[in-house]
């Protein structure tokens, strides 16, 4: 069996965890010590692996650090490696978002706070601001969620570089079919409850949490929102609601299976304030049908009441497991599709971003 690596990005530092031939995680010494890193990214493109890692300098400010040696050193470009054009008058705050491109070797993209998409073409080191999005009409009437004005999910198509999607809180999901150049609000039938009747299905201005999809099927999305749980079958055309047999439709996390492209995974909360889980029970509900039916899985997670929230990144599902971390400072894994859980670390900072991936041995 392949080795796996567990990447754990939290308020006050880094942690990887490593499997050999499918067993336990062993959890490493902390990295970067002190530093929020809210964004961390596995690229296993190469015959190399490259770890990329957000960070937060506190009041030095945020970058991207890059490895090439799975986390035993680290290394920054010479120049910031995002910062935005001096004509726009913004200052980056925080590197929500890394992800590598499937169809372009070398491509990473970078999704930031206050709300841009930054593209690098040298595997992650130097970013460039992507500025058809930056420029888009709909930008200055975009307002912050609660954790900020943040471009979080980037879904670049499996096969197609001109075809992306991306999702900002509170702007809602954009999609481009020109690499970039231009961008299309693509929101319809996501309701958002709080606006007057006759105006509850805006164009734009959804507090979208988080998107997914798998690369075998890239029409079909799956969206977290803060007011529901919905699917897309025409990349983000029209959207239907998914959540309504769900204890509770609030959430940050979804994921879809590595394997199944209609088995997706989310974990309910408690809305709106207290954002604890619901029943104060750690439990993922799976729907194997592309969401028309869930069902509850928290075997071997631990017995109620748990209090920690879990955050948009720190969920993940991979063929090294399906992972989901707390802000309590646990991580839960699961090799058997979320049937059985078993803790993979601890009395760790509150964790902002979980990525797994399988190595080669």
């Amino acid at each position: 069996m392949s080795d796996a690596l567990l990447a754990i990005g939290t308020r006050k530092g880094l942690f990887l965890a490593r499997s050999s031939g499918g067993g336990p995680f062993t959890v490493e010494p902390i990295q970067f010590s002190t530093v929020g890193v809210p964004s961390v990214a596995i690229d296993t493109r190469g015959a190399t692996p490259r770890l990329l890692a957000g960070i937060e300098y506190g009041h030095f400010g945020p970058s991207v650090m890059y490895s090439d040696d799975l986390g035993a050193s680290w290394q920054e470009a010479d120049k910031a490696p995002i910062a935005f054009p001096e004509g726009t008058g913004a200052t980056l705050e925080r590197v929500w978002q890394l992800t590598p491109s499937p169809s372009e070797p070398g491509v990473v993209w970078a999704g930031v706070e206050p709300g841009a998409l930054f593209r690098s073409e040298d595997g992650g080191v130097t970013y460039a601001l992507v500025e058809g999005l930056w420029e888009h009409p709909h930008r200055a009437q975009w307002q912050p969620g609660g954790g900020g004005l943040c471009l979080h999910t980037i879904l670049p198509h499996p096969t197609d570089p001109k075809i992306m999607g991306v999702a900002v809180s509170s702007g809602g999901f954009y999609r481009t079919t020109d690499g970039g150049a231009t961008w299309q609000a693509a929101n319809q039938g996501i309701r958002v409850p709080f606006m007057p009747e006759g105006q509850q299905y805006p164009e734009f201005g959804q507090c979208v949490h988080k998107v997914g999809l798998h690369p075998s099927a890239p029409s079909r999305l799956f969206l977290q929102h803060h007011f529901g749980v919905y699917r897309s079958d025409d990349f983000g055309g029209t959207w239907t609601d998914i959540g309504s047999s769900l204890p509770s439709d609030f959430g940050f996390a979804i994921v879809v299976h590595p394997r199944q492209p209609n088995t997706i995974y989310v974990l309910p909360l408690n809305a709106d304030i207290d954002r604890t889980p619901v029943e104060h029970r750690y439990r993922v509900f799976r729907s194997t049908d592309a969401g028309a039916t869930w069902q509850p899985l928290g075997d071997g997670l631990p017995e109620p009441p748990v209090h920690g929230s879990v955050l948009r990144d720190a969920m993940t599902a991979s063929e090294a497991g399906l992972f989901f971390g707390t802000r309590d400072g646990s991580v839960y894994g699961s090799q058997d599709d979320g049937e059985t859980w078993v803790e993979v670390a601890r009395h760790l900072p509150d964790v902002l971003t979980v990525r797994a991936a399988t190595m080669d041995s």
